[in-house]
Formats: C-alpha cells, structure tokens, sequence
C-alpha cells in the first residue's frame, strides 16, 4: 500500500480528523483513511487482502522434512546463557 505524506493541513481540518479518531476510537492514520473513503464515496473495507501465490507450498513436506526443520528451529529458539550472563553484567 503507497504512502503519502500531506503537509499544509488547515487547523480546522486536522481538528476534524483528530475528533473521529477520538470517536471511533482509532489512530489518526485510521480516521483519515476513513474521511478518504467516505469523501470518496468509497465503503471502507478493514477486510485484509490475502495472497494466495504460495499455496502451492502448503503442505508438501514430509513427515521427516518436517521433523528436520522442527530441530532446526529448536537449535535457533535455545537462549545461550553464558551470552545472556556477560551481556548483564
């Protein structure tokens, strides 16, 4: 999704913007997208878009690929503590 950067924003406009937010009890960014879409006339969706261009992925390992990769990721989630000890001192 682009981003914009609005500079200039009338006193009166950016009080609107911060009273919806307020109201509706979400970020500036959020209320904003929101007078968007109704000035617009576009309903706003907070539906999230899936991607589905690596579902062919799912489910393709095998039973002991999947073990494999299990321990491999065992190994990286261990807490070495004798790094953990020098780091508070």
């Amino acid at each position: 999704m682009k981003q914009i950067t609005v500079r200039g924003i009338p006193p009166d406009i950016e009080k609107r913007i911060r009273k919806e937010a307020q109201q509706k009890k979400v970020s500036i960014n959020k209320a904003l997208l929101s007078i968007l879409h109704k000035s617009a006339g576009r309903p706003q969706t907070d539906k999230k878009i899936l991607f589905h261009d690596l579902d062919h992925l799912s489910g393709v390992w095998k039973k002991k690929e999947a073990e494999a990769f299990a321990k491999a990721l065992g190994y990286q989630r261990t807490v070495d503590e004798d790094l953990w000890k020098r780091k508070e001192s």
